[in-house]
C-alpha cells in the first residue's frame, strides 16, 4: 500500500468456516490491504458434533485487525465504517453478563434433538393437511435450540441471548445485542418473508425452545448497528466511535459482491457449502418449504439450492487421494491447485462416463434426508484423474439441477453465471462449469466477493454511494469469463439428461435399504 490512500475506505470482517480476514476497500472495490487467519479451534466432542470456541472468534477477528494497522497504519485515519459478514447458522449461547455459556455449535453440527416442544394440535393438523408434518419434525429435530434445553437444561436455563456468529461479533465490537437481518438463517424462529422475528402466534415459537426476549434486536441491510466501543477499540485497534453497518451472510454478500442482483444472473458459490442463488425482490422457495433466505440488498431474497458438502469434497479428494500433487507441488515450488486442474485436463468432458451425485451429506428435501453420495460408471480406464474430474463435474451438474428448478419457481430464465468461493480460482472448474450450464461464466475481478459484499453495504449505509445500484456498478467487475465449448457442452447435456438426472430416483430405493440395515444416516 502507497501513501497516496483514498479519503474514504471500508473494513470487512469476513468470518468464514476456515479463516477470518480483515479486508480493506476503497470506494471501487478495490481490495487495498487484507490479514487473514486460518480458524484451526474446531472440536468434535462426539462423532458428528461440530464446535468452536466462541471467544476464539473474536480473538482471531481481533488479530487480524491489528496486523492489518501494523502493516498499514496509514489506513486507520481514513476508515469510514466496518461490516461484518460471517459463515451461517453457528449459533452462539450468552449469560446475562454476555459470556459464552458453552462452544458455539457450528453449521456443519450434525447433533439432533429427540424431545420435541410440542405443537398446538390445530397446527398440527393444518401441517398433516398440508402433508409437510416430515418437514415441520426435521426442523423441530435439527435446531440446535431445542438439543441444547434436552441435553443442557441446567445451562439452558442461564442462556440469556441467543445469536449468531455475525450477532455475536456485532455485539463484541458494539456491545449492543443486534444483528442485521440479512444475516438470519439458522433454525430459529424467524420470518423468511416479512424479514423480521416471527410474529406472536407464529408456530415456529411453538417449535423450538427459544423465547422471544433471547434473541437480538433486528436491524434492516445497510442500517447502523452502532459504534466501535472502546473495549472494542482496543482489542482490535478499530478507530473508537466507528460505525458498523449491518451486512449479510457470507452467501448472500458473496452474490453482491459479484454484482448478481439481476434475475437473469445465476450466482455460483464454490466454497464449503456449493450453492447457486439468484436476487429476487419476491420470496420464491426454490424448494418447497425451504425458505428464500434475506439477500445482502434490503428487501429483495436469495432463491438459493445448495449442496451440502459441494467443495468440501474436493477437500475430501485432495486428503485422501491428492498425495503426489501435494508433494510434487511443495518440490516444484507450486500451488497443488495448480497441479490438480492439470490432472483435470488429462481427462476427458463426462470422465469416459464417471458420473458422481454429491450428496456426500444430505439434506432436508434435496433431494431428502436418505440421500448418499454416488459414483457409478466405473471401468479399468478410470483412474485418480477421472474421479476427481467426477467431482467437479457432479457438483455442477447438481447446480444445474439446481438453476431448472430455480428457473421454473420463479419463471425466468438465467443467461449468465458468476462464481464466487475457493473453486472459482480453478480455470478447469469454471470451464466445465460454463460446459455444463451451457452459460457464459465469470468470476468477480475481485476474490474477496462475500467481504467486498459487505463493503458494499457499508458504503451504502454510509452514505458514500446513493444506493445500491450505483454502488455495485462503482465497486464491482468481472474477470476471466468462460465461454461453453459446444461439443463439450453436447456431451454433458446427453449425460445429464439421461443419466444424471436418473441416479436418484434410481437409487433412492437402495439408499432407504441401506438406512434401514445400518441405521446410517441416523434420520431421528
Amino acid at each position: 500500500m502507497n501513501k497516496t490512500l483514498p479519503d474514504d475506505l471500508l473494513l470487512a470482517i469476513d468470518n468464514g468456516t476456515q479463516s477470518v480476514r480483515a479486508l480493506l476497500f476503497d470506494l471501487h472495490g478495490n481490495l487495498l490491504a487484507k490479514a487473514q487467519q486460518p480458524l484451526d479451534a474446531y472440536t468434535t466432542p462426539q462423532p458428528g458434533w461440530h464446535e468452536h470456541d466462541v471467544d476464539a472468534f473474536w480473538q482471531a477477528a481481533a488479530s487480524v485487525c491489528q496486523r492489518l494497522w501494523l502493516a498499514h497504519p496509514q489506513a486507520r485515519p481514513r476508515l469510514r465504517g466496518v461490516a461484518v459478514t460471517t459463515q451461517r447458522g453457528t449459533l452462539v449461547a450468552l449469560d446475562r453478563e454476555g459470556r459464552p455459556l458453552r462452544p458455539a455449535i457450528t453449521w456443519l453440527d450434525q447433533r439432533k434433538a429427540t424431545q420435541l416442544p410440542r405443537i398446538a394440535a390445530w397446527w398440527r393438523a393444518a401441517f398433516a393437511l398440508a402433508r409437510v408434518g416430515g418437514t415441520i419434525d426435521f426442523f423441530q429435530r435439527e435446531a440446535e435450540v431445542n438439543w441444547l434445553a434436552q441435553h443442557q437444561s441446567e445451562l439452558w436455563g442461564r442462556t440469556h441471548k441467543l445469536l449468531l456468529l455475525s450477532g455475536y461479533l456485532n455485539w463484541r465490537l458494539t456491545g449492543r445485542y443486534a444483528d442485521s437481518v440479512g444475516s438470519q438463517v439458522a433454525y430459529l424462529p424467524f420470518d423468511y418473508k416479512r424479514h423480521a422475528w416471527a410474529g406472536a402466534h407464529d408456530w415456529k415459537w411453538q417449535a423450538v425452545a427459544a423465547r422471544p426476549e433471547q434473541m437480538p434486536e433486528l436491524v434492516p441491510v445497510g442500517a447502523r448497528l452502532g459504534e466501535v466501543t472502546s473495549e472494542a477499540a482496543e482489542a482490535t485497534g478499530i478507530p473508537l466511535g466507528l460505525p458498523v453497518i449491518a451486512a449479510a451472510a457470507d452467501k448472500a454478500c458473496e452474490v453482491l459482491g459479484a454484482g448478481a442482483l439481476q434475475p437473469h444472473i445465476g450466482a455460483l458459490s464454490y466454497g464449503t457449502t456449493a450453492t447457486i442463488n439468484v436476487t429476487l425482490p419476491r420470496y420464491i422457495e426454490a424448494t418447497p418449504l425451504l425458505p428464500a433466505y434475506p439477500a445482502a440488498l434490503p428487501g429483495h431474497y436469495n432463491s438459493e439450492v445448495s449442496i451440502f458438502r459441494g467443495y468440501w469434497m474436493v477437500h475430501w479428494f485432495k486428503q485422501n487421494f491428492g498425495q503426489l500433487e501435494q508433494q510434487a507441488a511443495a518440490q516444484a515450488g507450486v500451488t497443488p491447485e495448480a497441479l490438480f486442474d492439470a490432472l483435470v485436463g488429462t481427462v476427458p468432458p463426462g470422465s469416459l462416463g464417471l458420473m458422481l451425485q454429491p450428496y456426500w451429506t444430505p439434506g432436508m428435501r434435496n433431494p431428502g434426508p436418505d440421500a448418499k453420495g454416488a459414483v457409478i460408471g466405473f471401468g479399468d480406464v478410470h483412474n485418480r484423474a477421472h474421479l476427481y474430474r467426477s467431482i467437479l463435474e457432479g457438483i455442477a451438474y447438481g447446480l444445474r439441477d439446481g438453476k431448472e428448478r430455480i428457473e421454473k419457481r420463479g419463471r425466468l430464465a438465467l443467461s449468465e453465471l458468476r462464481v464466487s468461493g475457493g473453486g472459482s480460482q480453478s480455470d478447469a472448474a469454471m470451464q466445465l462449469t460454463a460446459d455444463i450450464f451451457g452459460l457464459p461464466t465469470s468470476r468477480p475481478q475481485v476474490y474477496e466477493s462475500a467481504g467486498l459484499g459487505a463493503a458494499i453495504d457499508c458504503a451504502v449505509g454510509l452514505g458514500l454511494h446513493t444506493d445500491f445500484a450505483s454502488a455495485v456498478a462503482a465497486m464491482t467487475r468481472s474477470g476471466r469469463c468462460f465461454e461453453p465449448n459446444p461439443q463439450h457442452a453436447a456431451v454433458y447435456d446427453a449425460l445429464y439428461e439421461q443419466v444424471y438426472r436418473r441416479m436418484y430416483p434410481q437409487l433412492a430405493p437402495l439408499y432407504a435399504a441401506i438406512q434401514r440395515i445400518t441405521g446410517y444416516p441416523k434420520l431421528d
